[in-house]
């Protein structure tokens, strides 16, 4: 191949053309396109192009059929299968836009097999719904048959061309002009006679012979399919770099004229130039054309301008217009790059006005996200919901966008919402029923205790150790009163009391309740005769084992305060619509040491008193011990997974509950027999009675 030194492109770059078939795509949302492409180098070119640049604006190819020309020899089952390939291709695939590239042979062997080779019987089929987008590079009306096709198909086509201008007085010297019979050579003689039907005149007969021209032809008179009136792009080119070099050489000739002016003093004869001398004036080259139009190259070498964009109108009778939709011009100023107007599209007639559509899969609506489908381009994919959390406010998003810690989405995933401050308070239903239990349970614990220390003398509260029964009143009074600490706005305090509080607490009323039991176990074998357990009965043992088992318990409460200490905390994470006021642990293995240590409590009686249920009924209360402690340990062993699988206040409610359920428990399981037989039973409650010995 010849290297040529110097090379000037008189028409736009084809990188523009690329750019403009992106935009439009783009323009009209059309991201699934069928490709026609010549099977040539170029062909090959302009795939590799356009692939890299459909892959970058998120658009992909449905397809690619590379169009042989006339010169390819086909045999009869090739060319049958090809246009079986291409009817389905145009009929059956997704895509309904089509983009074809190549030269004017490649589309007329396109029109070719779809008029001529199988595809004619589907005309109809083939007429709707398809929008064809051609390349500058493809022109209309040459080709043998030019004046027999029928361009149907492509109605509405749009049609990129190169940037043309009528010159001034162009149209109407082509409508007055008639053909000079005695200049033409053999193939304006040819086309003249396909133009106009008629024939050359023969010098040799000299009688005018009918269907002879007459040489009053005119070319206005041809049908646009076979010349176009107006100056196209090609044409427009031409003229330009004719016009192009013209000047050049004017500005070499003046200056040449005038450097030997200088030096001879007259003009001396515009010779002995040689092409090289043309390439400074060329190359800095700029002039106003008869169409208004100012011209220049760039620092390239590269004529400014770019392509229009042409929407093709067909006719019946196989003429057809092209009409100047918009433009693709990269030179332009920022903003007019690219321009169409959609009003001037006349559609294919199968649209009835309503914007084609060309989309592997339907648009993902405000709420979803793309999902890829396996195995298939990144264009063909399902949507599926945002999860809780997330949104998208705009149709196929790629990915849902996290809304802030403060918001959750709402229910269509489109938008994000402030979260509200939750947290158990004494106004809501639930606050207030637990309030409400809390102190009525206190209430009745303050009429037992007050029942207890007006009976103080009667033997059935004597029997079990009546300080011990003090005792464990005035802590399950306390343990419904520490309800109250976890129902309103958690603050630092109130942090700070909670779970210690109530682990203490606790501690006592158990620890109280196994002293009774044991009490009840050391007093009775203390009556087996030699006996060494007579010097454990009294007071001190029941004191020592309360002290001992509740110091143990605050030293870890210390601890817990002294290393990590429970604080006011914000949850935005457990529920998704709420941010909860809570009060953070600080320490959890803390938090379920105290849980763990007073459960420990819990099995120990637990355990005696059942050991001890079978002692004579009157003489002591271990059944009910047992009893109450088996509710006791049921409700805390049911507490933890209950109060793990619930969120946000609703654990505060669960922790509650387990407080009212198992003070409640041990309340009435120890305490109503002895209320029932010391207010309704009264003649039970005597010495004598408590002396009997169980039948």
């Amino acid at each position: 191949m010849m290297q040529l030194p110097f090379f000037y492109r008189m028409v736009p770059s084809e990188s523009h053309q690329y750019t403009g078939i992106i935009r439009l795509l783009k323009h009209f949302g059309w991201t699934w396109v069928g490709l026609f492409v010549g099977d040539d180098d170029q062909g090959e070119r302009f795939l590799k192009a356009l692939e890299t640049l459909l892959s970058k604006n998120e658009m992909c190819s449905d397809f690619t059929t590379r169009i042989p020309t006339h010169d390819d020899l086909l045999t009869e089952s090739q060319m049958k299968a090809l246009a079986e390939k291409m009817y389905q291709q145009i009929n059956f695939m997704k895509s309904k836009v089509f983009v074809i590239y190549g030269k004017t042979s490649h589309f007329m062997y396109l029109w070719y097999f779809i008029y001529g080779r199988g595809l004619y019987e589907h005309k109809e089929n083939i007429l709707v719904g398809k929008v064809w987008i051609i390349t500058a590079q493809i022109d209309f009306v040459l080709g043998d048959d030019g004046g027999d096709k029928d361009l149907q198909v492509f109605q509405g086509a749009l049609y990129f061309s190169i940037h043309s201008n009528q010159p001034f007085g162009f149209q109407k010297y082509l409508q007055t002009l008639k053909p000079d019979w005695t200049q033409a050579d053999d193939f304006l003689e040819l086309f003249l006679e396909q133009a106009f039907g008629c024939s050359f005149p023969d010098p040799l007969v000299p009688y005018k012979v009918s269907g002879t021209c007459t040489g009053e032809e005119k070319l206005e008179r041809i049908p646009s399919s076979v010349f176009e009136m107006s100056m196209t792009g090609h044409s427009y080119s031409i003229y330009n770099d004719v016009y192009a070099v013209a000047h050049a050489l004017h500005a070499l000739y003046t200056s040449q004229s005038n450097r030997r002016a200088m030096l001879h003093g007259k003009n001396s004869e515009f010779r002995d130039l040689h092409p090289w001398q043309l390439h400074p004036f060329l190359q800095r080259i700029s002039f106003n054309n008869s169409a208004g139009e100012k011209l220049s190259l760039n620092e390239k070498r590269e004529m400014e301008g770019g392509f229009d964009i042409m929407n093709l109108v067909t006719f019946p009778n196989k003429s057809f217009v092209k009409v100047k939709i918009g433009w693709v011009d990269p030179s332009a100023v920022d903003g007019k790059e690219f321009f169409i107007n959609e009003d001037l599209i006349a559609w294919h007639r199968g649209y009835n006005e309503v914007l084609p559509v060309s989309v592997c899969s339907d648009s993902c609506q405000p709420g979803y996200q793309k999902r890829k489908q396996e195995g298939e381009k990144f264009c063909c994919y399902d949507c599926a919901p945002c999860p809780d959390g997330k949104i998208s406010n705009k149709t196929d998003t790629d990915d849902c966008s996290q809304c802030f810690e403060d918001q959750y989405s709402n229910k269509d995933r489109d938008r994000c919402i402030p979260k509200v401050i939750s947290f158990l308070s004494y106004e809501e239903p639930l606050g207030k029923g637990l309030a409400s239990v809390a102190l009525s349970f206190s209430l009745v614990t303050v009429l037992v205790l007050q029942t207890f220390i007006k009976h103080r003398d009667t033997p059935i509260v004597k029997a079990n150790n009546r300080g011990l029964t003090y005792t464990l009143l005035i802590s399950l009074l306390l343990c419904f009163l520490s309800s109250f600490l976890f129902i309103g706005q958690p603050g630092k305090l109130n942090c700070l009391l909670q779970q210690p509080v109530f682990g203490l607490i606790f501690s006592v009323a158990v620890s109280s309740v196994l002293a009774k039991t044991v009490t009840v176990v050391v007093a009775f074998m203390a009556t087996k005769p030699g006996s060494n357990m007579r010097k454990w009965v009294g007071k001190r043992l029941a004191t020592s084992i309360v002290l001992s088992c509740s110091l143990f318990q605050a030293g870890i409460c210390v601890v817990w305060l002294t290393m990590s200490p429970p604080f006011p905390d914000l949850d935005k994470h457990s529920v998704p619509e709420e941010i909860t006021v809570q009060c953070n642990a600080g320490s959890a293995i803390m938090f379920y040491l105290v849980l763990g240590y007073m459960g420990l409590l819990s099995i120990i009686s637990f355990l005696v008193a059942f050991l001890a249920r079978k002692l004579p009924d009157s003489f002591n209360e271990a059944k009910f011990i047992t009893f109450s402690m088996l509710m006791f340990c049921s409700v805390w062993l049911t507490f933890v997974p209950a109060y793990l699988s619930t969120k946000g206040k609703y654990m505060v409610a669960v922790e509650i509950f387990s407080i009212l359920a198992s003070s409640a428990g041990l309340l009435g399981c120890i305490f109503s027999p002895k209320c029932y037989i010391i207010l309704f039973k009264s003649e039970l409650n005597n010495r004598e009675q408590l002396m009997r010995k169980k039948n």
